[in-house]
């Protein structure tokens, strides 16, 4: 396999939330370069302890490994049909060979959720799942790599020297349709797909996310691959316990008039368990995606056109989403 293809950058001169500074500005210019160039980065001096990462990772291989009735207690409809809830939830490995857990905005209420009555804004009662030291820490995972996804997008808008509190037109809590995800391949006896373009065995498909951003925390174990767009050949992204991985998505590209395209990316079988845990960055459910919004000035020609409606066409293309 070839060599390592992400550019690995430590982004702690914006985590302060300072854009100004020389140190800042140079960060940013990296992160162009790798948006532009790969779609993948790995970060550190992120500002996420070490200690929480490994409290998240407790929280998510306590849950996978607690018995299948308590899983299916968060269930969708589809395989709990006590539940109301479509979207959130945990879905069991017979649908693509992986266990998932899907966990959106933890401040959404039941009352927030029924009032809004919108395909992607659930409310899911985590207790029946959790205790609360476990709710408490997904909780304060959320809020931390919700505003690392905040400080990323600030860093683009403010390369088209645009205000970056422009960041808060697309993305408010609670109306953000983030997701929040544990992804738990079992000891899997065959692999989900053998990829048509070189015979390797996968435990996920290839493809590109739906989002701006995707912040993923991945084990030791590794697994996941990045294409490279030029000649086409996949890379190992390998594991970095002070790194989270970083890859642009559908929307950022699509915002940004292709500059910043969304990259092909898979994972490998792997016959042994192992845990991911990607963030999707995802806009609110309302907002308007427009080309303008990082290229030009807030005109809206197309109105009716917003984010929820961009997420539901790009899911279709995944399995785990028909429900």
């Amino acid at each position: 396999m070839a060599k390592n293809l992400i550019p690995t950058i430590n982004i702690s001169s914006i985590i302060n939330q300072d854009f100004n500074s020389n140190k800042s500005i140079e960060t940013i210019n990296k992160i162009k370069e790798a948006c532009m160039n790969i779609g993948f980065f790995q970060v550190i001096g992120h500002g996420i302890n070490k200690k929480n990462i490994k409290n998240i990772c407790n929280v998510g291989n306590k849950f996978f490994n607690s018995s299948e009735r308590n899983k299916k207690k968060l269930s969708p409809k589809k395989w709990n049909n006590k539940n109301k809830n479509i979207y959130r939830g945990y879905f069991p490995n017979d649908v693509n060979g992986k266990e998932g857990l899907d966990i959106g905005d933890l401040k959404i209420t039941k009352k927030y959720a029924a009032t809004k009555k919108k395909q992607y804004i659930e409310y899911l009662n985590l207790n029946k799942s959790f205790d609360r030291k476990s709710i408490k820490i997904l909780s304060k995972y959320f809020d931390e790599i919700f505003t690392l996804g905040e400080t990323l997008f600030k860093s683009i808008i403010k390369l088209y020297d645009k205000d970056i509190n422009n960041s808060k037109l697309a993305f408010s809590r609670i109306k953000t349709l983030s997701t929040l995800r544990f992804n738990y391949y079992p000891k899997q006896s065959k692999p989900v797909e053998i990829s048509k373009q070189d015979g390797v065995a996968l435990g996920c498909e290839t493809h590109v996310d739906s989002g701006i951003f995707t912040i993923l925390y991945q084990d030791k174990k590794g697994g996941l691959q990045v294409q490279n767009r030029k000649n086409k050949k996949w890379y190992d992204i390998p594991s970095n316990k002070n790194a989270l991985i970083v890859n642009t998505g559908l929307a950022l590209q699509f915002l940004s008039k292709n500059k910043f395209k969304a990259t092909n990316h898979r994972v490998l079988w792997n016959k042994t368990k192992r845990m991911s845990i990607p963030f999707f960055f995802e806009p609110s459910y309302d907002f308007k995606m427009n080309q303008s919004f990082l290229n030009g000035c807030l005109k809206f020609k197309n109105k009716d056109f917003v984010y929820e409606k961009f997420l539901n066409k790009s899911l279709k293309k995944f399995v785990e989403y028909k429900r």
